[in-house]
């Protein structure tokens, strides 16, 4: 592990040196022009979103948000002592049917923002004491964002940026934040294109997710932590175990350990529950928590295949959503 921590004295993100070369600002007017037949993510929906909003993100030229905190509810090497600098972006370019923000990412929750009002969003949280900028569903905000990010950092944003995604990417548009993003933290949701397109009408989610995770990976590499486990740089990966194996985890873990490496920091997430469309008994195949034993057999075949930087944090009774048949 010690390869994986260094001091942070002397740390400086990432995006700092494309902005004093003025590459930041090339990159955001790139952002900002593709907006105008936007083909920023794999929807390619090609709608003119400086005067309407997208066909599924359903966001036009100004970001929406629904809330921003300091998140104490993430991964410990995130939300640290003074927690997570989160910034939620309303609305979605997958769309999952099961999404436990449903309210947000499918009813529209939130409100329209200035670019100003995004950046002076990333300065409070880092008045705050924040540890990082938490970017939350930003896929389809890539161009409002890298356009926040020049007044932000002009105003003296030195947090690293989270980018906490779906996995749902053009690899176009990562290639974009390369050099911007510090720390990747993508899902890897389903294996296979039958079960994206039945929850997200997304077939290509896998092919696309696969492409997305190795050209994060490209970018930063594993997760390093500083001397006191709070993460700098790398791809931080997510995995929810779904009810009968229907993310496809035994195939999922095993790719990610022989595509990325088996240093891959991994969270396998156990708290799949009932939510959005799956309540209205649209999926019954799904509509229950996830059993204890299938969980169980997640970090069997993680560990089997390699993987060693599990995310370690225990859930607490509380948020336990587990049960035992």
């Amino acid at each position: 592990m010690a390869q994986y921590v260094r001091q942070r004295s002397g740390f400086q993100p990432a995006y700092l040196s494309l902005w004093r070369s003025g590459e930041l600002r090339r990159r955001a007017d790139a952002a900002i022009a593709g907006l105008a037949e936007c083909r920023l993510c794999p929807r390619q929906c090609a709608v003119d979103r400086r005067s309407q909003p997208g066909t599924v993100c359903r966001t036009g030229r100004l970001a929406v948000v629904s809330s921003h905190f300091a998140h104490s509810g993430e991964e410990d090497c995130l939300r640290g002592i003074r927690g997570s600098g989160t910034i939620f972006f309303t609305h979605c370019n997958l769309g999952c049917a099961f999404c436990q923000n449903y309210s947000t990412s499918h009813l529209g929750d939130g409100r329209p923002v200035s670019v100003g009002t995004l950046a002076g969003m990333m300065l409070d949280l880092q008045e705050e004491g924040c540890h990082n900028i938490n970017l939350v569903t930003p896929s389809h905000v890539v161009a409002q964002f890298l356009e926040a990010l020049l007044i932000a950092v002009d105003g003296g944003l030195r947090l690293p940026i989270v980018f906490n995604t779906s996995g749902y990417d053009r690899v176009e548009t990562l290639k974009l934040l390369e050099g911007v993003v510090d720390i990747y933290m993508p899902d890897f949701k389903w294996w296979r294109s039958d079960i994206a397109e039945r929850y997200a009408q997304a077939p290509d989610y896998p092919e696309v997710a696969r492409a997305a995770l190795r050209e994060m990976h490209r970018q930063v590499g594993p997760l390093v932590l500083d001397e006191h486990g709070l993460a700098l740089r790398g791809v931080l990966l997510r995995h929810l175990v779904m009810p009968g194996d229907a993310a496809g985890t035994s195939e999922v873990l095993p790719w990610i350990a022989r595509e990325l490496g088996p240093d891959t920091y991994v969270n396998v997430m156990s708290q799949f529950y009932p939510a959005g469309q799956v309540t209205s008994g649209r999926f019954p195949e799904i509509a229950r928590c996830l059993h204890s034993a299938e969980y169980a057999r997640a970090l069997d075949s993680a560990r089997a295949c390699g993987l060693w930087r599990l995310d370690q944090r225990h859930l607490s009774p509380r948020d336990s959503v587990l049960t035992s048949s």
